[in-house]
């Protein structure tokens, strides 16, 4: 069982999602803005993010981007799930991060097993680390301030 978050704007896509993967035996929930799943992802982490592109007040994309930007949620795993059609967009999501790419509509079946094989694929490594043991650097400390001459 995976905890999953599904971020759209689109209530009845969030939830038909939602209630696809709560039916496969995941705990899942959704948000309709990135603010409110960024609140979210802090409070508790997920093991994936389902996240569309077309959000209110942030894209999905720039949402991408600031978590692959992040010490905390650099290696958290997100998919689109996103009506964007063009080849160019799912390359640039891809680009930023993604893991993966499903349009909507999407079919129940093929949801499913896109997510079983991102959320398997996880499984087998290890647990996050922070950005800093992950570099190698959890003992290193802070550099001193540059003083100007």
């Amino acid at each position: 069982m995976a905890h999953i978050l599904v971020v759209d704007s689109e209530d009845t896509v969030a939830e038909r999602a939602a209630q696809v993967l709560i039916d496969t035996g995941h705990a899942c929930g959704w948000v309709g803005d990135a603010e409110t799943a960024m609140k979210v992802i802090t409070r508790r982490r997920p093991d994936l993010i389902l996240l569309d592109e077309h959000l209110p007040g942030e894209s999905g994309t720039s949402f991408l981007r600031r978590l692959r930007n992040s010490a905390l949620f650099y290696d958290l795993p997100v998919m689109m799930l996103t009506s964007v059609l063009g080849f160019k967009e799912e390359q640039i999501a891809f680009y930023n991060g993604a893991q993966d790419y499903v349009r909507k509509p999407f079919e129940k079946r093929a949801l499913v097993s896109r997510v079983k094989k991102l959320v398997d694929s996880r499984r087998k490594r290890p647990a996050h680390l922070s950005l800093a043991q992950h570099m190698g650097m959890d003992d290193v400390p802070a550099p001193a301030p540059i003083r100007r001459i």
